[in-house]
């Protein structure tokens, strides 16, 4: 008796199951799209800004529209203006470490780099060798040990066109982090001298190519670990004080590319694979 009764409740309980999978499935067929679970209906927190360097539509003077005798609106050459100050070509910048250097000096002039810094500053500029880009331009900080390190560097890029130096890519302290490092606690009044100038570098170097590059770029720039990753940010957009959430090696290339429309990408994050595990350091 008690089988026939549970036969009978399966049968109900199968034809409710089907008649609830039947109305999803009719009900997935009207959508017609597949859509993944917790990205149905999302609403990205932050949207891209397209105009972070001023795009092209900013550089041209606004529409005025006028009529024509059969008053139809007319807006003159703006698209075409548009077009001409429309960047075509990539602008790849690639942002290197300088090597280890001396801890215990307390000048600039005393933080030169180590045997193992010079070393490495020679196995990156191997690489880069490797790489055989077409480097046009190596900017390289003020301080002593990034000096040295594009020293190195350019004695094997001996194709480069432009070489130069900016006080503007120093080292210093660009914004409070977020956490905060207990060990680490410059004064206040750093982060508004350094901040302001690291900001300035960054408004300076990292940019859309001018209208007038017709092929893609390939910058370097031998700097320190601060500036870089602050620059991290600022390209891609994301929160400037998650900057110290990030690590760098010494001699590391950080690769980002600079679309023509404003789209930015990182190719590489602090890229040391081509040392040897006893070349790494990261102070």
């Amino acid at each position: 008796m008690w089988v026939k009764k549970l036969g009978r409740m399966s049968i109900l309980a199968a034809a409710a199951g089907g008649a609830i999978v039947g109305y999803v499935v009719s009900s997935d067929e009207r959508r017609r799209t597949a859509q993944a679970s917790w990205t149905t209906g999302y609403t990205p927190s932050v949207k891209w800004d397209w105009n972070w360097d001023r795009e092209a539509h900013s550089l041209v003077k606004p529409r005025n529209p006028k009529n024509d005798i059969n008053n139809n609106i007319v807006n003159g050459n703006f698209e075409d203006r548009v077009e001409k100050v429309k960047p075509s070509a990539s602008r790849h910048l690639i942002f290197i470490r300088h090597g280890q250097y001396n801890l215990e000096g307390v000048s600039d002039s005393e933080r030169y780099l180590t045997q193992l810094g010079r070393e490495q500053a020679s196995l990156t500029g191997d690489r880069l060798k490797q790489l055989n880009l077409p480097y046009s331009r190596i900017v390289y900080s003020t301080m002593t040990r990034a000096a040295e390190t594009a020293r190195i560097i350019i004695e094997r890029l001996d194709n480069v066109e432009e070489v130069e130096h900016c006080d503007l890519l120093r080292e210093g302290a660009p914004v409070p982090p977020e956490p905060p490092i207990g060990s680490w606690k410059p004064e206040m009044h750093k982060f508004y001298a350094d901040g302001a100038r690291i900001e300035a570098a960054f408004r300076k170097y990292v940019h859309r190519a001018p209208t007038s590059q017709e092929k893609d770029s390939y910058e370097v720039f031998v700097c320190h670990a601060n500036v870089i990753r602050y620059f991290v940010c600022r390209a891609l957009q994301l929160p400037p004080e998650a900057w110290l959430r990030m690590t760098l090696h010494n001699g590391s290339m950080t690769h980002i590319v600079v679309r023509p429309d404003g789209r930015v990408g990182m190719w590489h994050l602090g890229e040391c694979g081509y040392m040897p595990p006893e070349k790494l350091s990261r102070s």
